[in-house]
């Protein structure tokens, strides 16, 4: 380490975030740029611990001591040249990833951990700025070629890492444009699209082939996919939302949050929807149901259409503002997380269920809630829940989003036409290789592990790149993880 002295001289700073007042009224990113300095100055707070359980905390295994050393030196490049190394979209986790390597990092165990995340925006968005970053087109290419079908975070790392090795590889994608949930599924003032309009380009111009509006297993045959390519990976996500079975589920204004965010991002983006279709909060009470990220996503959105009030509600506890014994360092721990779309505003209640929608004309107009308490009948048992006597409410609402969360990729089209197994929870099943029970077909991502974070899909996507390039050339030079 340059400054073995650095996290006792510095303390954390983060960038910070617009005025509340100024970003609900737009869509551009929340968050503020650093100047390089004081990057630097944060990188130096990356003390020279003996073992780096940030690596450990990393899905993909990101250097992190080492880029932050390279950092705290300015050598900026070099820096680049190591979070490439691991990491195929640095721009898209350094702003959505929830930091699971900060929740490891050494410096945490008594002080403030370093700003891991910020710094691995900060190298990326210096390498695109200084135009470090160049189209690196493979020089030698092997004949084969691959098809991934799906462009979100798990695709994208799948084909930049095969293209990488040398195969042609085509990225199919059912929608419009390309990015997955990335484009549809996160909020602009998170991640601005233009972002990965510019990742697209680059790997483009490596040689990646993008066929959008294509839906494989509907608009082609995924058996004709077999015949044309060599290898083909299932990149799909999984896109079926967990739905909230209770009476008055039928009535209008009530819809899956990822419809919700879909349509806002497409309309940020200028597109207009059919008339009757618009899904906007404007003026409205809106009630999301889910305390996740999704249902966050949600509440900002809803506040700059203009919402009279947002209230968001979840099922579970709230959870603690500290590490509980049930979640010591470095475990990343259920901890009590505000997003910037809270600090914009609205209500948020834990522990109620939601017991019936009511309505009026066949349009919703609120929720018939309860309480919810959890207990353990006995050591190592499964917490039971149990409504809490006289304690039902009522919620007004003109437009509830069920942010509850995804259960499985879609079965029909694509997965039944291949004749893929799915595992109990109906995910696509794989081997240890990432290959399916279909001869040629791996699999990557939420459609093989279930609904998870953008880093776990990156690491997906680059171990099933692996595995396809040794199913095609029996050994691979591309990293194991």
């Amino acid at each position: 380490m340059g400054d073995p002295k650095g996290f006792m001289k510095v303390k954390r700073q983060a960038s910070g975030y617009r005025p509340v007042c100024e970003r609900v009224a737009d869509y551009g990113k929340v968050s503020l740029e650093r100047e390089d300095p004081e990057s630097e100055r944060q990188a130096s707070r990356c003390m020279d611990c003996g073992v780096p359980f940030c690596h450990w905390g990393c899905p993909v295994g990101n250097y992190i001591p080492e880029w932050n050393d390279l950092l705290f030196r300015g050598q900026w490049e070099k820096a680049f040249e190591l979070l490439d190394a691991s990491n195929n979209l640095p721009e898209m986790t350094g702003r959505v990833c929830p930091a699971l390597c900060e929740y490891a990092c050494v410096l945490g165990v008594n002080d403030d951990a370093v700003t891991i995340r910020e710094n691995e925006h900060d190298i990326i968005e210096h390498a695109f700025r200084e135009r470090i970053i160049k189209p690196r087109p493979p020089k030698i290419r092997t004949g084969k070629k691959v098809a991934v079908i799906g462009s979100g975070p798990a695709g994208l790392s799948c084909a930049a890492q095969l293209n990488k090795a040398g195969h042609e590889v085509t990225v199919f994608e059912k929608d419009d444009r390309v990015g997955g949930l990335l484009r549809y599924g996160i909020p602009d003032f998170k991640l601005e699209k233009s972002i990965v309009d510019r990742r697209v380009k680059l790997m483009s111009d490596e040689g990646v082939k993008f066929m959008t509006g294509v839906c494989v297993g509907k608009d082609k045959p995924a058996r004709d996919l077999l015949k044309k390519f060599d290898a083909v990976c299932l990149a799909g996500g999984s896109r079926v939302p967990r739905d909230i079975k209770i009476d008055g589920r039928e009535l209008s204004g009530i819809c899956f949050a990822m419809d919700y965010l879909s349509q806002a991002n497409r309309r940020v983006q200028g597109d207009r929807m059919p008339s009757g279709e618009a899904m906007d909060a404007k003026g409205k009470k809106v009630v999301v149901i889910g305390g996740g990220d999704t249902g966050s996503d949600c509440v900002g959105t809803a506040h700059r259409q203009g919402a009279a009030c947002v209230v968001q509600i979840e099922l579970m506890p709230r959870p603690p503002e500290c590490r509980t014994d049930e979640y010591p360092w470095p475990r990343y721990p259920l901890i009590l997380k505000t997003s910037t779309s809270h600090e914009e505003g609205g209500q948020r209640q834990w522990s109620v269920l939601t017991k019936r929608f009511t309505g009026s004309g066949g349009v919703v107009n609120g929720l018939d809630c309860v309480n919810v308490e959890f207990e353990k009948s006995q050591a190592g048992s499964c917490p039971m829940m149990k409504e809490v006597p006289e304690s039902g409410f009522h919620v007004d609402a003109d437009l509830v989003l069920i942010a509850a969360g995804f259960l499985h990729p879609e079965p029909e089209g694509l997965l039944s036409e291949l004749g893929v197994e799915l595992d109990k929870r109906g995910n696509v099943r794989t081997d240890d290789t990432y290959k399916t029970s279909v001869d040629k077909v791996f699999a990557a991502g939420d459609m093989r592990r279930g609904q998870s974070l953008v880093v776990w899909a990156i690491q997906e996507g680059r171990k099933a790149a692996r595995s396809v390039d040794e199913y095609l050339m029996g050994a691979s030079g591309l990293p194991s993880a």
